[in-house]
């Protein structure tokens, strides 16, 4: 991976609706080019998907909480599939520490987060924390090259 293809990584997470011209003038290279590497990390699986950021507050969601869930790792046969059929789950990443995973959820009350919570202790241990606000919204990373970080 070139500096062009950072650079386009960088587009892309800026916008992902970002036009080939566009980002071919930021790389200076010609739009035939950026749509060929585009197609390129894609194959390689670099680029895997392309997606939208929601509002979820906007949407009824009021309630953004992170779960920690402590759980044996012979339950994670089952706990996979039940949580990747959770809709509110927005993440579920396994964790180092005292608890095995993480969870990032919305729901509309903070009733519904509990009945939530309720399901997940057939798993064992649960600590939730209540998002108050986001000072930092998602983002996609800068890419650079490691000598332009040194500097």
């Amino acid at each position: 991976m070139d500096q062009i293809d950072k650079e386009i990584l960088n587009c892309l997470n800026e916008n992902a609706r970002m036009s080939l011209k566009k980002i071919a003038e930021r790389c200076f290279v010609s739009s035939p080019a950026v749509s060929a590497r585009i197609h390129r990390l894609e194959e390689e699986k670099i680029i895997t998907s392309y997606g939208i950021e929601v509002d979820y507050k906007k949407i009824g969601f009021h309630i953004k909480a992170f779960i920690s869930v402590q759980i044996d790792p012979q339950q994670k046969d089952s706990f996979y599939p039940f949580i990747d059929s959770c809709q509110n789950v927005l993440e579920c990443d396994c964790v180092t520490g005292e608890y095995a995973m993480l969870l990032k959820v919305v729901f509309p009350s903070t009733d519904e987060l509990d009945q939530f919570i309720g399901l997940l202790q057939k798993y064992g241990k649960t600590y939730t924390q209540i998002v108050f606000s986001t000072p930092v919204r998602r983002r996609g990373m800068t890419y650079y090259d490691k000598k332009e970080s040194e500097t």
